[in-house]
């Protein structure tokens, strides 16, 4: 059962958004190894829009995904790949279906 979740969204610096999808595509065996992450959705939405989406079981969960291996490249890229620092909004989760 999932409670607790992140969406993160980020915007792509100008010429740095195949950087960015990169990044993103290849983070997610850094991710498959968090077993409290049961769900992380890496997402592009036009050119330099994307978001991360993902679930956890309880706050402990979501928190070592925030102190995770892809969160500490992440924020040690995002000078370098996004317009801003990505903004991270913790989220309840009030319903899911999982496979």
């Amino acid at each position: 059962m999932v409670t607790k979740g992140l969406i993160v969204r980020l915007e792509a610096k100008p010429g740095t958004e195949e950087e960015l999808a990169s990044f993103l595509r290849e983070a997610l065996p850094l991710v498959q190894a968090e077993p409290e992450t049961i769900a992380w959705f890496a997402l592009r939405s036009g050119t330099a829009s994307f978001a991360i989406v993902d679930v956890f079981p309880d706050d402990a969960g979501r928190q070592a995904h925030l102190e995770g291996a892809v969160a500490k490249a992440l924020l040690g890229r995002a000078e370098e790949l996004l317009v801003e620092p990505p903004e991270i909004q913790p989220m309840d989760v009030l319903a899911a279906k999982l496979a």
